[in-house]
């Protein structure tokens, strides 16, 4: 399944993707995508989308994931990347957050901080939770991953790295974390480590890599969060990007107003995003 959040922010509904492409009301059946109802899928899967009503119009697509407790990335999952960034791979994952009110949907604009000249992109992977997790093992970590989302990790590279203190302080601005446009049910994706990934600034090919670089895979990454804390359904994890960020490049280059970001995964569709200043 396809599942989404459409309509104003704030005011976003339950939806489903057909196998047509189109957008189906979930309003009579579920309240929300995210939080408990995420453990019990099958509810929905059972539901002939033929007898859904159909929404009219291009409405909004919102994050694809409500009730979000938290938002969880992995840092230097991809050892091209950490090479591009000047930094060696992790012997353990490295953990940080991007705070909920970073969340938005998948086309809404990036905001560039007051005072940012170095605004990066970053496609991603994310994993959403759908069943409590808690010392769970690799072999057991599918069981509780509800399914997967396109993320971009949106950063702010001089509070992240030159303002002392903890990278959050650099990803969690306001529209740092687009996720969507929809939740794709684990059903629906044979191998989350084997999908190709890109992303294009202004059409201008930045990355093009694959989850099956990844140096921690998914189960590992569940399995391993899970022993320092609970996740819980609706927890979203974004699992590292792969190389091509503006960082990276030489010299660097970070986005500005009026940038137009396109992204996307195999199998989890695409991003636009127009980058616009703060007020």
């Amino acid at each position: 399944m396809k599942l989404v959040r459409y309509g104003e922010r704030g005011a976003e509904k339950p939806g489903l993707v057909d196998a047509q492409g189109r957008l189906r009301d979930l309003s009579a059946h579920v309240t929300d995508i995210g939080g408990e109802m995420l453990a019990d899928l099958g509810k929905l899967a059972a539901i002939d989308p033929e007898t859904l009503p159909l929404v009219e119009g291009d409405p909004r697509f919102g994050a694809c994931v409500g009730q979000v407790g938290k938002f969880i990335c992995i840092g230097l999952n991809y050892s091209d990347h950490a090479a591009e960034s000047g930094m060696e791979v992790p012997p353990e994952p490295v953990i940080f957050a991007k705070y909920t009110s970073a969340i938005c949907g998948a086309n809404d604009p990036i905001i560039i901080p007051r005072g940012s000249e170095k605004t990066d992109w970053e496609v991603e992977l994310a994993v959403v939770i759908g069943k409590r997790a808690k010392y769970v093992s690799p072999e057991q970590a599918m069981e509780h991953v509800a399914g997967y989302c396109v993320c971009n990790d949106v950063s702010e590279r001089s509070y992240q790295i030159e303002r002392s203190g903890q990278w959050s302080k650099g990803k969690s601005q306001d529209n740092f974390g687009p996720i969507g446009p929809w939740l794709v049910t684990r059903d629906e994706i044979e191998n989350p480590n084997d999908l190709r990934m890109w992303l294009k600034v202004n059409g201008e090919q930045m990355q093009d890599g694959s989850t099956k670089t990844m140096v921690y895979d998914v189960p590992f990454l569940v399995s391993y969060l899970s022993q320092f804390f609970t996740l819980h359904p609706g927890d979203v994890i974004s699992t590292g990007t792969p190389p091509g960020v503006g960082l990276g490049m030489k010299p660097p280059r970070y986005l500005k107003a009026g940038d137009v970001v396109t992204l996307g995964i195999e199998g989890l569709g695409e991003q636009r995003q127009i980058c616009v200043n703060d007020i």
